[in-house]
């Protein structure tokens, strides 16, 4: 007998959970779903962490999750696992089918289009709950995919500095000019994943090490002051902009000496 899958076995633990927890038999889609979206944020943080442990983890609570789904679905009588994995290889076939003598290839949101239901635009089907800086990522990604897209980032990189003029063109504004300036901001804001995007670069991993670097340089901060006596809230921004930039310079050295080493 064919041993079962990893999958097959965790659809039949949360099968068996269903029979005999409390807990796990009243659960439905909605009580799951804020779970599965924390899960899927965990498996993320652990990917841009590259912790091999907890990526394991997380891709096993994810995988719980999937099971719950495939098992919900059964339930329901509205598919079964194999009805899905069925659906998924045919769904990869037809993207691919330069690969399985189907025909030429083609670009990914060609292929795409075939699927949609008559009427339905390139853009359609992207979840607006997703965060806002992948959103505007996947926008530009999609667009991209049927053309909509310049060469290089020469474009992009023109197209930041004129958003910034404007920017700065409302700033000179004041208050009063609000919601243009979150127009503005927001045009910016965009411009700027464009030009990652361009760059190869992942804009929400940018963002993620640059987040992960002030974190660190401003707990170095608190560190040196709390040594000096400096109370944060009462020293100038002149007195700790002289800590900050010894934190960079030290990060710096460290830095040129691994390369040396």
């Amino acid at each position: 007998m064919q041993d079962e899958s990893a999958l097959d076995r965790a659809v039949a633990m949360v099968a068996d959970l269903r029979d005999r927890c409390a807990w796990d038999r009243v659960q439905t889609r909605q009580t799951l779903r804020p779970y599965l979206i924390e899960e899927a944020h965990e498996l993320a943080a652990a990917l841009g962490g590259d912790d091999p442990a907890a990526i394991r983890e997380e891709v096993g609570d994810l995988m719980l999750h999937l099971a719950w789904q495939l098992v919900l679905g059964k339930e329901t009588g509205e598919f079964s696992p194999d009805e899905i994995a069925e659906d998924l290889v045919a769904k990869m076939r037809r993207r691919h089918p330069h690969l399985f003598d189907l025909g030429e290839g083609e670009r990914w949101e060609t292929l795409k289009a075939r699927e949609r239901p008559k009427g339905q635009g390139v853009l359609a089907g992207l979840p607006t709950s997703l965060p806002e800086l992948l959103l505007a990522y996947r926008l530009q990604e999609k667009a991209a995919g049927v053309g909509f897209d310049w060469p290089d980032t020469v474009g992009p990189l023109q197209k930041v500095h004129e958003e910034l003029a404007e920017v700065e063109v409302e700033l000179t504004l004041g208050a009063t000019a609000h919601e243009a300036l979150t127009d503005e901001l927001g045009d910016l804001l965009f411009a700027v994943v464009n030009l990652a995007r361009k760059a190869g670069v992942q804009p929400g991993a940018a963002l993620d090490r640059a987040n992960q670097k002030f974190l660190r340089r401003f707990e170095s901060i608190e560190s040196i002051a709390a040594e000096r006596g400096v109370v944060l809230g009462k020293a100038s921004l002149e007195e700790l902009d002289v800590i900050w930039e010894e934190v960079k310079r030290e990060e710096r050295g460290e830095k040129s000496e691994e390369r040396i080493s």
